[in-house]
């Protein structure tokens, strides 16, 4: 195996080690004892991604904009730079319909609609 994959595979267990106590035990309802629920855990976790997922945009807007800076009209540098703020804007739909799809398909398998609470 490369040295750059096994630095790879090894921060990200590290950083499941890390995480793990906060994604299990982090929840807790106001005015309820903390419970550890397999709902409780998985909202935990897509909370953590989306977190994780926004602030990975933030950097690839940073480094498509420091592309620009730097490229300093060589059209060579510049298509890269356009290159990597096309993906920048791709990544962050993908990741926006992802989550929204999540959403809209717990939505629509829960118990609890929005015309029950007229009722």
């Amino acid at each position: 195996m490369k040295l750059q994959t096994k630095k790879i595979i090894t921060s990200l267990a590290v950083l499941g080690v890390l995480v793990s106590p906060v994604l299990a035990l982090g929840y807790e309802s106001p005015g309820t004892p903390a419970e550890v629920t397999l709902d409780a855990f998985i909202t935990n976790i897509l909370k953590l991604v989306w977190e994780i997922t926004a602030g990975l945009a933030a950097i690839m807007f940073i480094v498509a904009g420091i592309l620009f800076i730097t490229a300093q009209g060589d059209p060579t540098k510049l298509g890269t730079a356009r290159q990597a703020l096309i993906w920048a804007v791709v990544g962050v739909a993908v990741a926006i319909i992802a989550f929204s799809l999540v959403k809209i398909i717990t939505g629509a398998f829960t118990a609890t609609s929005y015309n029950s609470t007229l009722v």
